[in-house]
C-alpha cells in the first residue's frame, strides 16, 4: 500500500485477453508501481484498475499507453480522470502526449473528449462490423455460433434410461440447470 512517503510512478496497463502482449505498453517509462488488467475495456470493473484507485494518493503519477487503454466510453475515460484529478492525482496518456493535473486547461479538456468520443466511436464502429460479419456468415450457412460443450445426446439417453437429472448432472460434469434445459428442448 503506498504509505505517502513521496511521489510515486504507477503505470496501468491494460490488454483485452490473455493472448494478447502487453509488453509495448509503457516500454521504457521507469515505474515505482504497475497495474495490469487483462479484460475488457467495456466498463470500469477491471480488478487492477480498481486495486489503482484504492492505491494511488496524493501527489502520484499515474501512466496510462493511451486513453483506450484506460476506458472505451467517454464517460467512464471522463469519470477516472475526474476522480483520478480529485484525488490529487496526475494522469499521463504517453501515445496522446496528454496529462492531466486537475488544473483548468480547456484545450485539454477539448482534447479529451475529442479523443475519448473518437475512441468510443471506434469502438462501436467495430462491434457493428463484427455483427454485420457473423449475420452474413450466418446467411452463407459459415457460421455455427459457439462449438456446442455438451453432450445433449448423453444426457438424453441417459435420462431416458432412467437416471435422475441430479445424477445425469453429476455423471456428466454439468449443473442441473443444464440437464433440465436438455430435457425441456426434447
Amino acid at each position: 500500500m503506498n504509505t505517502g512517503e513521496g511521489m510515486k510512478r504507477i503505470g496501468y496497463i491494460r490488454v483485452s485477453t490473455v493472448d494478447q502482449n502487453s509488453e509495448r505498453q509503457l516500454d521504457g517509462v521507469e515505474l515505482d508501481e504497475l497495474f495490469e488488467d487483462k479484460c475488457s475495456g467495456k466498463d470500469t470493473n477491471r480488478p487492477q484498475l480498481q486495486a489503482l484507485l484504492k492505491y494511488v494518493r496524493k501527489g502520484d503519477e499515474v501512466h496510462v499507453h493511451d486513453i483506450s487503454r484506460m476506458a472505451r466510453n467517454l464517460e467512464d475515460l471522463i469519470s477516472l480522470v475526474k476522480l483520478l484529478n480529485g484525488k490529487g492525482v496526475s494522469i499521463k496518456f504517453h501515445k496522446e502526449s496528454l496529462t492531466f493535473t486537475g488544473e483548468q486547461n480547456a484545450m485539454q479538456e477539448l482534447l479529451l473528449g475529442v479523443l475519448g468520443a473518437v475512441y468510443q466511436f471506434e469502438r462501436s464502429m467495430l462491434l457493428e462490423r463484427q455483427r454485420e460479419g457473423i449475420q452474413k456468415a450466418k446467411e452463407a450457412g459459415k457460421y455455427k455460433g459457439r462449438p456446442q460443450q455438451v453432450d445433449r445426446e448423453k444426457i438424453q439417453e441417459l435420462l431416458a434410461g432412467g437416471t435422475s437429472i441430479r445424477k445425469t448432472a453429476a455423471q456428466l460434469g454439468v449443473s442441473v440447470s443444464t440437464v433440465q434445459r436438455v430435457k425441456v428442448q426434447v
